[in-house]
């Protein structure tokens, strides 16, 4: 067909345009609601510690007390694979990239618990353990020595201690202002959260404190836990954590389901409190539809079983842990909880596992689509999206090299975040 030729049609320019003016009120509802991936690192777990337990040491005492419980009950890669059951061809990479890890950076993501962790205490007292709290974590930032991501879990918005949590978080925000501003790492949960409307409320008390700071509009961002039955179903029936999302007004970060606070509600006996219970898969299933497109990313629980004692008692937590981590990356939760530092070794073992065994053949899919090479999977732009967000991830946490990324797919940083739709 020549350039001056044309196709013949049978619909008016009219048509389309009436189309287009009736979907345009959809099309910018979607574009507000289903924004996407933010484009941002995303931690891999999230480590609780109450708020008069922190101190300026608290992230490299973890990552030594994650050193020794490796060195003592695990202490080369071959211990490690034989406890896990990491393959073979595997364990020395990952017992290598593990040990590196916790000297270097043991913890991602820190919050410092004034809620369940922390409890009732005389006002005086958590006053001054909050304005801390700030004074450290700005100086840690200052310094170099901080998390990727800190900041704060306050008490809720129930009635009983609603003025508490938000003094709380009054408090620790201004610290931060007078130390200097609010770090890019800052992170705030707002734990229990029941309806909507003290998510609403949360925002209303956010816009409060930055009118009062002279910040931008939307400057603080915040979580929120998913720990009662009323947060995944309310009283009239009704699916609640998209109506949760939506009243945070573009300010939700992130869902982090409570494995202990939402078992209990529905009546699970504390033996059979687990992430994998069938409750919590139901509570997560509902959390990762709402969320999803969203650009409000998902975290898993934790596990109560801590890794102490003798090395065979050891060695059992740590094959539970491993286990649940494992399976929350393959459910696509790849954020959790980790409440003590001997959760450490098996957290990030789990996380690089399951990147490196996934890296080559990931890589050459990735690759294929890029080439239009064809293969014996005929991937899609979605899969291919999943593709590139799996390697990123992997890039993120130190479970790969970008230099291993780019030898296999021929594929820059920018090129993923692009194919992942990154900003």
């Amino acid at each position: 067909m020549g350039q001056q030729e044309t196709v013949a049609t049978s619909l008016a320019d009219t048509v389309r345009e009436g189309i287009g003016a009736a979907l345009a009120e959809v099309d910018a509802d979607l574009a507000r609601r289903y924004p996407g991936d933010p484009g941002t690192r995303q931690p891999v777990h999230t480590v609780y510690v109450p708020g008069d337990v922190f101190a300026a040491g608290t992230l490299r005492s973890w990552g030594d007390q994650a050193l020794a419980a490796l060195d003592e009950h695990a202490p080369d890669a071959d211990a490690l694979a034989a406890v896990l059951g990491i393959p073979a061809e595997l364990a020395a990479d990952v017992h290598d990239r593990v040990r590196a890890k916790l000297t270097r950076e043991p913890v991602e993501d820190l919050r410092i618990d004034f809620e369940d962790g922390y409890g009732p205490r005389p006002d005086a007292e958590e006053d001054e353990a909050a304005a801390r709290a700030a004074a450290l974590v700005a100086a840690a930032y200052r310094d170099g020595t901080a998390a990727p991501y800190m900041g704060i879990r306050m008490k809720c918005m129930e009635a009983a201690v609603r003025d508490r949590g938000i003094r709380t978080l009054d408090i620790f925000l201004t610290g931060l202002m007078e130390a200097g501003g609010l770090p890019d790492g800052l992170v705030l949960t707002l734990p229990k959260v029941t309806y909507a409307e003290q998510v609403t409320a949360m925002v209303r008390l956010l816009e409060a404190f930055e009118k009062a700071r002279g910040l931008e509009s939307g400057r603080i961002g915040f979580e929120i836990q998913i720990e009662t039955t009323q947060s995944i179903l309310g009283a009239d029936g009704r699916a609640t954590v998209a109506r949760m999302i939506e009243a945070a007004e573009g300010r939700a970060t992130s869902l982090h389901y409570g494995t202990f606070d939402y078992s209990a509600s529905c009546g699970v006996s504390a033996a059979h409190q687990s992430l994998d219970h069938p409750v919590a898969d139901h509570a997560k299933a509902v959390m990762q539809v709402a969320a999803a497109g969203t650009g409000v990313r998902l975290s898993d629980g934790s596990t109560n079983v801590l890794p102490v004692g003798p090395t065979a008692q050891v060695h059992d937590a740590w094959r539970l842990h491993h286990g649940l981590v494992r399976r929350s990356l393959a459910r696509a939760y790849y954020q959790g909880w980790d409440m003590h530092p001997a959760h450490l070794p098996t957290r990030y073992a789990a996380v690089y596992a399951f990147y490196r065994e996934g890296l080559e053949q990931a890589a050459a899919r990735l690759a294929a689509y890029v080439a239009k090479a064809g293969g014996d999977v005929m991937d899609e732009p979605a899969t291919a999206k999943a593709l590139s967000g799996y390697l990123l991830r992997g890039l993120d946490c130190g479970a790969v090299d970008l230099s291993e990324v780019v030898r296999l797919t021929g594929l820059t940083r920018a090129d993923l975040d692009g194919l992942a739709g990154r900003a």
